[in-house]
């Protein structure tokens, strides 16, 4: 079961990473978007880390509060979760 969960996150994590790439060059180019509920919501799922990685590495959404201040939040309150549910 935990193996499962922590394959989900790694997936999680790795397409919300691509996702910030991709959406910065869709941003480059004036192309369609990848909505902010959608990356958001990656990152709620468990791909916090992914997010930062992806914001930091492509310099993308750095300005949003949304992501700047969200995204180190959201991550908090997933190692506090995490740390409660293993009893750390």
């Amino acid at each position: 079961m935990l193996y499962v969960f922590l394959c989900c996150l790694i997936v999680l994590n790795l397409l919300l990473f691509v996702l910030m790439g991709l959406d910065k060059h869709a941003a480059r180019r004036g192309a369609r978007r990848v909505s902010e509920t959608a990356l958001l919501a990656l990152a709620v799922l468990g791909g916090s880390v992914g997010g930062m990685l992806g914001m930091i590495l492509f310099r993308h959404k750095t300005r949003k509060p949304a992501f700047r201040i969200g995204l180190p939040l959201i991550l908090i309150c997933q190692l506090l979760l995490a740390a409660y549910l293993l009893r750390i």
